[in-house]
């Protein structure tokens, strides 16, 4: 029997809950899915937040238990540096061709992380307290009853957790209240979520306009940054993010155009060099002006995906720095 429910939400937070009322998780970069495995062998469901079919994206993951069950959970990949990045799974969140799918569970593979169990045998657990609903969900993972679905651990010491996750460069943790209960489609502050941001020293070494920018002058709506290294200046992203009016005017003022791309690689690249998407339109500049961009994971030091920045946003301009210096 389906059972039609909706994730709960977490509440983003400034700061770690403390005290001994709080669990800790690491909070993944991947999609939220709800996985329905209704017993006799009828194949897993899996369902967005707003309720959409994922199934056909994700084989691998929808050959589930065989036990009636309802979890959360959140589907991963791994980059190249070997951490959870939502840019592998783009091209997989989208594809409903079965054939494609086949393809992708091969060569990009997703894991199924589940963190709570929300239905067991047909008795609805969302009004257990989470450590009740924890302790069931360990016991089926521990009697292998998940299959391939993987629960990762929690942890008492949210400090701890939230300072090694900042280092290796995952994307945050969760913290929940042992006594909540799971409240589906509401954002409670029963859960707090902290996400990381890093910032980065980067050099400009190219502008887009603003899109439908009217008149004479074009204004700066994003700046393509890099990286200096011996190799070149390595394409890091694009930025439009916090270039408010003053800032595009300024920024317009102190770029000296040129006629080539001053990034390594050929100019059209999507391994390496600037990708074609972002080629299209942009004005080269001298790499001189060094300005500071924040970001999810950290990107400079190539631990995401192909080594680009994720939603980042322009902080300011950098003048007691050189590129040299970086």
């Amino acid at each position: 029997m389906r059972t039609m429910l909706r994730p709960m939400l977490a509440t983003p937070g400034a700061h770690v809950p403390p005290g001994e009322e709080w669990v800790h998780e690491v909070k993944w970069d991947g999609i939220r899915l709800l996985g329905d495995s209704p017993s006799g062998g009828t194949q897993t469901r899996l369902t967005t937040r707003n309720d959409n079919d994922a199934t056909p994206a994700w084989p691998e993951i929808a050959t589930g238990p065989e036990r009636d069950v309802v979890v959360d959970g959140e589907v991963i990949a791994l980059n190249d540096s070997g951490l959870p990045d939502f840019r592998v799974l783009m091209d997989r969140m989208h594809n409903r061709d079965v054939r494609k799918a086949a393809r992708f569970a091969v060569t990009r593979p997703a894991t199924y992380m589940v963190f709570d169990l929300l239905r067991l045998d047909g008795r609805l657990l969302v009004e257990e307290p989470w450590s009740e609903r924890r302790r069931l969900l360990e016991a089926l993972h521990a009697d292998g009853e998940l299959g391939s679905w993987q629960v990762p651990a929690v942890y008492d010491d949210g400090r701890m957790l939230h300072e090694v996750t900042k280092a290796q460069g995952l994307e945050g943790i969760v913290a929940k209240r042992r006594h909540s209960r799971y409240r589906p489609g509401e954002r409670s502050k029963d859960w707090v979520k902290l996400a990381h941001r890093y910032r980065a020293s980067l050099v400009v070494g190219g502008w887009r306009p603003e899109t439908g920018t009217a008149g004479g002058t074009e204004r700066i709506g994003a700046v393509l940054v890099g990286q200096p290294t011996p190799d070149g200046l390595i394409y890091r992203g694009r930025v439009g993010s916090g270039i408010g009016g003053r800032m595009a005017a300024r920024l317009r003022g102190l770029l000296r155009e040129t006629a080539r791309s001053p990034f390594a690689g050929p100019d059209v690249d999507p391994d390496g060099g600037v990708p074609r998407e972002d080629v299209r339109g942009t004005h080269w500049v001298e790499p001189l002006l060094v300005v500071e961009v924040e970001t999810h994971g950290t990107a400079v030091a190539a631990a995401s995906y192909k080594g680009r920045l994720r939603q980042p946003s322009f902080i300011g301009i950098r003048d007691d720095v050189s590129p040299e210096d970086l």
